[in-house]
């Protein structure tokens, strides 16, 4: 499993559009793309705004739970209802922009300064990868292609393990601690979220090929957004490690 929101088959399972007009486009899939993060920035923004009026981090834990739940939700409805994208992708942007804004607030908060070097590794990195893969230094070969989609899935299968571990009291020592262990961890994991954006982008050159419906397009920029998202959160966990140490 890499992003599991696309996968070879997501594009297979539609017929193949006939007019160029529906079918689905990289220039189209890129401006639903920066339409989801500017909805995303605005429901951060106002969480962010929530915490600064009132000073204190339980005020936008309401809205973390809110946008969590709301967000899981939308994020199912897209991933088993491909062609609702164009209303549940939008949806799911503003719901993760509450969890976002109010994760942000709060490391924010502990470290200052911590967000906007997220943002920016984030952003740096997408384009980077961006450039590298049109460019053809970083190719999607299928020997590429298992070894991330292995490691993502190990990566899955210790958050699972942490999270089931965690309802018995018991911490799993080294890789959620800030030492040099904990950070090589998230160093790791920063860079398999990272290889997953290539992932997204030959998946997405390939659905335009195939001549996928239009509001495929919808559905390839809500998957890059839950790739981008997971690596924004990592980023902050390793920048928040490595400040931790200070």
């Amino acid at each position: 499993m890499g992003n599991p929101t696309l996968s070879e088959k997501t594009f297979t399972s539609f017929e193949r559009t006939a007019r160029a007009e529906e079918a689905m486009t990289i220039q189209g899939t890129v401006n639903k793309t920066i339409i989801l993060l500017a909805l995303v920035v605005l429901s951060a923004a106002w969480t962010w705004k929530r915490f600064a009026i009132d000073g204190n981090p339980g005020a936008v834990m309401p809205w973390l739970a809110v946008g969590g739940i709301g967000g899981l939700i939308a994020a199912l409805v897209t991933v088993f209802k491909k062609e609702w994208s164009m209303v549940t992708a939008p949806v799911y942007a503003l719901f993760e922009g509450l969890v976002l804004g109010g994760l942000s607030c709060m490391m924010e908060l502990m470290f200052p300064g911590i967000v906007m070097q997220a943002v920016g590794l984030t952003f740096g990195t997408l384009f980077t990868l961006l450039l590298a893969y049109k460019s053809g230094m970083i190719r999607a070969t299928e020997n590429f292609k298992l070894g991330v989609v292995a490691a993502t899935g190990g990566i899955c299968l210790i958050y699972l393990a942490t999270m089931v571990l965690g309802f018995f009291g018991v911490h799993m020592p080294y890789i959620h601690d800030n030492g040099w262990v904990g950070i090589g961890f998230s160093a790791f994991v920063v860079v398999i979220a990272a290889l997953n954006l290539v992932l997204d982008f030959d998946l997405i050159e390939t659905g335009a090929a195939q001549g996928a419906p239009r509001f495929m397009e919808w559905y390839g920029a809500f998957a890059l957004m839950v790739t981008l998202i997971w690596l924004y959160l990592e980023i902050l966990r390793l920048l928040s490690k490595m400040r931790s140490r200070n």
